[in-house]
């Protein structure tokens, strides 16, 4: 059997970009031969095989045939006839079909060595537009190497939008498309991600009420930009510079999505977007429930639609009212919450033209008003002998004196 290094890991070793992971081909080899070496079966579908010592994947060489609709519909054949040219032309991008033997050198068949110099990103084959779930990836890619300068070659962009208009992106399990989604928004472009499945037209079928922010407009005294759709990526952007350190994307779902209540503003009332926070709930609710997203990221992304307008102008806000978003945004119970929803908020603030690095002392006061909050026991109340409801008031009206005295010591900054 022969046995060769393949995909992201030999990508990334010719790009000079980091890898976690490396995936091994093998030519010339039957399962029986597998087990005999001492490796561990886990396909199903086609054989693959764990190494007994590093646990890494080893797939026999294989070719697949179309079968049905969407990325479940293939049929694999795999044989010690199968050699490594067939099994690379079955793969997505140029970039991932280079191979690498134990000699080091490199089999790359289908020019990917010369799309990694030219920085494209480019199909295979026409085999390509069998799976639909190779837009969402290219997409990722696209969003991954972005500051490398890669772009989606012409031809590739054109056979997307053919395979979204043939429906082939309708037949995505909700899974898969959040799957890499999430993983799109832990790179450093997430936006790129974004706009790549707009420009091919699967963002109109995969999430319409994201889509359909660009061209609305807003009040360019509030957003220099004016088109919603450029302010929601500007604070995708903003959101991955404020999580540089973690890439939390739940702070970045909730940036993405925080704004959708502006896709359906009346017309008559345009630039203006009165209560759009409130529209906004049913239809990130309609998003997470359509693409399976966790619980953990559906919640803050709630909060941050609901509470955005509040936290902008916290200064304005009655103490009473301060306690009342910290609690619509579960921050009492769940402290840990609130910096996130600050960070959501602040990459909102720093989403416009001319404000990428304008402060918000609103992240300092809140989490001053948590603290606050968070002080006031219930034990000298109870020694009163307030119990039940009247204990639960006693210490919401202890809770909005404290914010109340905050305020009162708190220099508010200008306008």
């Amino acid at each position: 059997m022969d046995v060769y290094l393949v995909g992201g890991a030999v990508r990334d070793e010719l790009l000079g970009f980091p890898f976690h992971e490396r995936d091994w081909v093998v030519v010339g080899a039957t399962p029986e031969q597998m087990l005999a070496e001492g490796f561990t079966p886990v396909g199903k579908d086609f054989p693959v095989f764990l190494h007994g010592r590093t646990r890494e994947e080893y797939a026999l060489a294989r070719t697949e045939r179309k079968s049905g609709r969407g990325y479940t519909g293939f049929t694999f054949h795999t044989d010690v006839s199968v050699s490594l040219e067939e099994d690379l032309i079955r793969r997505d991008l140029t970039i991932n079909a280079i191979a690498k033997n134990d000699q080091g050198e490199f089999i790359d068949p289908y020019g990917g060595r010369q799309d990694i110099e030219n920085k494209i990103l480019r199909h295979v084959s026409p085999a390509f537009a069998e799976d639909p779930v190779r837009i969402l990836r290219i997409a990722r890619f696209a969003a991954r190497y972005h500051q490398l300068g890669f772009v989606v070659a012409p031809e590739t962009q054109a056979l997307m939008q053919s395979m979204v208009d043939a429906g082939e992106v309708d037949h995505l399990v909700a899974e898969r498309v959040w799957k890499e989604m999430q993983r799109a928004l832990a790179e450093p472009n997430p936006e790129i991600f974004i706009e790549v499945l707009r420009a091919c037209g699967a963002l109109a079928r995969l999430i319409p009420e994201l889509n359909c922010l660009w061209g609305v407009p807003q009040r360019a005294e509030y957003h220099p930009e004016i088109d919603t759709g450029i302010h929601t990526m500007l604070t995708l952007q903003q959101s991955v510079l404020l999580t540089a350190a973690d890439a939390d994307t739940r702070v970045r779902f909730a940036a993405l999505v925080h704004d959708l209540g502006k896709g359906v503003t009346p017309i008559d009332e345009l630039p203006r977007h009165i209560a759009h926070e409130h529209r906004g709930l049913a239809l990130v609710k309609d998003v997470c429930a359509r693409l399976g997203v966790p619980k953990e990221h559906r919640d803050l992304a709630l909060a941050v639609t609901g509470q955005h307008l509040n936290c902008h102008r916290l200064f304005e806000l009655k103490p009473a009212t301060v306690l009342t978003l910290l609690q619509a945004i579960d921050g009492l119970r769940r402290p840990e919450r609130v910096p996130l929803f600050t960070a959501a908020c602040k990459a909102d603030a720093r989403g416009r033209t001319g404000f990428e690095t304008a402060p918000y002392p609103q992240e300092q006061y809140l989490a001053a008003a948590l603290e606050a909050c968070l002080a006031v026991k219930p034990d000298p109340l109870m020694a009163q002998g307030l119990t039940g409801k009247a204990l639960g008031e006693g210490i919401n009206r202890a809770r909005i004196a404290a914010i109340a005295k905050l305020k009162d010591d708190w220099p508010i900054p200008d306008k």
